[in-house]
């Protein structure tokens, strides 16, 4: 192998591991090169894999909503706490999670987050009262806490520096669960009653047995660059910008997932209330949304590498407020195809999202993903458990009409650094950047 590119002095360990790799995809048409890099690719569409066992777990919870309010006689708030225990044990834990990993990475992690959730499931198929349905919902979260920030890591570290492509596909694998989960509810729950939640666990223990082994090639990986010299945490931007900027990022994630957990919590009630379809058919309509919003998480980072995650977090913004705001005013025809739109658009900042973020602290991957799959999207659920509150109160046409004006925080994106500017400065331009 040869040599690996002169650098700057001052490099994180994450830096070192993706020059690595990205070093090991530059020499010559080899076996070992294949190797490699087919290992690299491997290890993103396992990652992505297990994102999407993960979020089918996450999604079935969403999913059932109607079948648990019909079997516990639950209300509209009562719903919004189970998206909230959920969404909030999550988001308390993975900050915390992805902070001490980013100082201890913990490879086989991966697959004790997974069995939780596989625990979560279970009790959800099994509960016999309500606080069993939040003990299983709070079980999920902690599954999905420790399950986000290292698989984020590993998909970078095998990016090869493609980090807008790696990103997108492990979040791709996350959507994609999220899309196919109402359709399984279904199909298989809504048929077959809320006992054969407990099928699901035969898909939570393949991906244990997948996350054993990427957390074996992490280990690996490791071990082979354990003595190369981590070098210090460097950021283009002073101290004050970069909080400035990653508060705005913060903003716009968590505004994003209040619209987009109140689609997930409410839109199948939305459209039994306003257009009297059946159960099963408001769970495809949800899959529409879901998978359109899979497809836009998917071209986002390959356009942002392109063209720039700046640019591609304004084009989320600017081209989905039209549907947004005509939603709520839409009939049966135009509400599924204004949503498949905005799930594709507004899905499509994400991914640039965390790169930009990721950018701006390196060496901070951990964190960055426990603020981004953490803190914002609890958030997002304590969003969702407000406005259950609000649909109590005001009827479901009412939060979808709140709702539809949400996106035009995403105007703060003008306060966000210019990332090319700054690396010409590093010289270490990179192509695509805004």
């Amino acid at each position: 192998m040869r040599p690996p590119a002169r650098a700057p002095a001052k490099k994180t360990t994450e830096h070192a591991l993706t020059d690595t790799t990205a070093t090991t995809a530059a020499t010559p048409a080899t076996a070992s090169h294949a190797s490699a890099q087919a290992t690299a690719f491997s290890v993103i569409l396992a990652v992505s894999f297990c994102h999407c066992v993960n979020d089918i777990m996450q999604s079935l919870l969403s999913a059932i909503y109607p079948l648990l309010k019909d079997n516990y006689g639950l209300d509209f708030w009562q719903i919004g706490l189970l998206t909230f225990t959920f969404q909030v044990t999550a988001s308390l834990l993975q900050p915390l999670i992805g902070m001490v990993t980013d100082k201890r990475p913990m490879p086989y992690s991966l697959p004790y987050g997974m069995a939780s959730s596989l625990i979560g499931l279970i009790v959800l198929a099994y509960a016999g009262h309500y606080w069993l349905l939040l003990i299983g919902a709070s079980l999920i979260g902690i599954g999905s806490a420790i399950f986000h920030p290292e698989s984020s890591r590993i998909a970078r570290f095998a990016s090869g520096g493609r980090f807008g492509l790696a990103q997108s596909l492990f979040q791709v694998g996350g959507n994609f669960g999220q899309a196919i989960g109402p359709l399984l509810a279904a199909f298989i729950v809504v048929p077959f009653g809320q006992t054969s939640i407990a099928w699901f666990a035969v898909g939570s223990l393949i991906g244990i047995i997948v996350l054993w082994r990427v957390g074996g090639w992490y280990s690996r990986l490791r071990a082979s660059l354990a003595n190369r010299k981590a070098a210090g945490f460097v950021s283009p931007f002073p101290r004050r910008k970069v909080m400035g900027a990653l508060a705005v990022l913060t903003l716009l994630v968590l505004t994003k997932n209040a619209y987009i957990a109140s689609l997930a919590s409410y839109y199948t009630f939305y459209a039994i209330d306003k257009f009297d379809v059946s159960v099963q058919m408001s769970q495809v309509m949800l899959f529409l949304f879901l998978g359109a919003s899979a497809l836009g998480i998917l071209l986002g980072g390959p356009f942002g590498d392109r063209y720039g995650q700046k640019a591609m977090i304004w084009f989320s913004i600017v081209g989905v407020l039209p549907f947004t705001l005509a939603l709520p005013y839409a009939n049966f025809e135009w509400t599924m195809i204004l949503t498949v739109l905005i799930g594709l658009i507004l899905s499509s900042a994400f991914s640039n999202i965390v790169v930009f973020a990721q950018e701006l602290v390196p060496g901070r991957v951990g964190m960055i993903a426990g603020i981004f799959f953490g803190f914002a999207f609890g958030m997002g659920g304590i969003a969702a458990a407000v406005l259950g509150v609000v649909a109590d109160m005001k009827g479901i046409d009412f939060v979808f009409q709140v709702c539809s004006y949400l996106p035009l925080l995403g105007l703060l994106t003008v306060f966000l650094p210019n990332m090319k500017e700054a690396r010409k400065l590093e010289g270490r331009p990179r192509s695509g950047e805004a």
